[in-house]
């Protein structure tokens, strides 16, 4: 088997799940106590959270804090529903952000959606031309799921600020990719198994003049009062273990998914590229073939797992927002293939995959 769907998930991590095991404790341990709990127990799972906090937040901007989430959804859910203001994001955004749409406009406040350019860029001029004084926040992601492309960040985040705006970062695909500690956002969202971290928990970053957003969740107080509910110390201890080794070693991995782009690139050639290939995460490449059968050629090729588009929108049967956005028709969009690749894929991976993939393409006449 061959894994290819790297902005899907990513493989844990050994050391992750090295950190976890420790704190799966069965009754015979005493590793299975409640971090809230001032005992002697809770007080062990404590300290097996904050220092896992610590190494998150040392993939993101000096200053702020950081608050453990279930994943990425919710922390975007939550400042997108629990800050002030109208919201202005774009046309490409993951659906955590777009489906909060109805419940953004429940509480009075306007959500607009801005087209994006046709390399699949956000626009600056359009958010210029779209902000207000009543904007409160601007939603944007880093690096794009499904096609790669990496937003100018800077322009937008300048544009917002200047006009009294927040700006909401979504890092889910650029956290351990590219270096976010830059970064002069007010939040950002990251996801732990897009990092080789377990499933099951992320973060927000709020910013150190950054208000706090009302919480989505009542209860206990947990996380500065701001998402209620006990944590796991096995899943902060594998995000935190998986942390470390993305910082440790960003700069071997960004040059092994140089070295991969290009032997992708070449073995998909005669594919077109979807989105920008100069402004892109290498660790992604869509690209469609006029006439492919992607339902055919994934089960040609089933020992390859790559995707049909996003797979929050697997099974869905509709052609990807993502690619629409950028103009393209709903047949070129569900002829469309994506492939992510990252720290353990290797030369072989590709070269076989690719192999396979125009075999089997060839095979339908293309």
């Amino acid at each position: 088997m061959i894994y290819l769907d790297y902005q899907a998930t990513t493989p844990l991590a050994p050391e992750a799940r090295e950190a976890m095991l420790r704190w799966l404790g069965g009754p015979d341990s005493d590793t299975f106590g409640n971090p809230h709990s001032p005992h002697r127990m809770g007080r062990m799972a404590a300290a097996a959270v904050e220092p896992a906090r610590e190494r998150v937040a040392a993939l993101l901007p000096e200053g702020g804090k950081v608050i453990f989430t279930s994943g990425a959804t919710e922390a975007l859910n939550m400042v997108l529903q629990g800050t002030p203001g109208d919201v202005i994001t774009f046309a490409t955004e993951h659906a955590a952000v777009l489906d909060c749409k109805r419940a953004v406009e429940s509480q009075g406040r306007r959500f607009t959606v801005l087209p994006v350019l046709p390399d699949g860029r956000a626009d600056p001029n359009a958010l210029q031309a779209a902000i207000t004084p009543e904007t409160g926040l601007v939603a944007i992601m880093a690096v794009n799921n499904e096609i790669g492309v990496v937003h100018p960040l800077g322009e937008a985040i300048a544009i917002a600020h200047a006009a009294g705006a927040r700006v909401l970062v979504d890092a889910v695909q650029a956290c351990g990719r590219l270096d976010l500690t830059g970064f002069n956002a007010d939040y950002i969202a990251i996801s732990a198994h897009k990092v080789h971290g377990p499933k099951g928990i992320g973060a927000l970053w709020i910013g150190p003049d950054a208000p706090q957003p009302a919480p989505l969740m009542l209860g206990g107080g947990q996380e500065a009062g701001l998402r209620s509910g006990t944590l796991s110390p096995a899943l902060c201890a594998g995000f935190g273990a998986a942390a470390q080794v993305v910082a440790e070693g960003m700069e071997a991995q960004m040059l092994h998914v140089e070295r991969l782009w290009s032997l992708a690139r070449d073995a998909f050639a005669d594919w077109q590229i979807n989105g920008s290939a100069e402004h892109r995460w290498h660790g992604n490449l869509n690209v469609r073939r006029d006439g492919l059968d992607v339902a055919r050629l994934m089960s040609d090729c089933r020992t390859i797992m790559f995707s049909a588009g996003s797979a929050c929108a697997s099974g869905s049967g509709r052609p990807s927002h993502v690619l629409r956005a950028i103009g393209l028709t709903d047949a070129q969009a569900k002829h469309s293939i994506r492939l992510g690749f990252g720290r353990y894929t290797t030369p072989e991976d590709i070269a076989a995959a690719a192999d396979a993939i125009n075999h089997a393409a060839r095979e339908q006449g293309l």
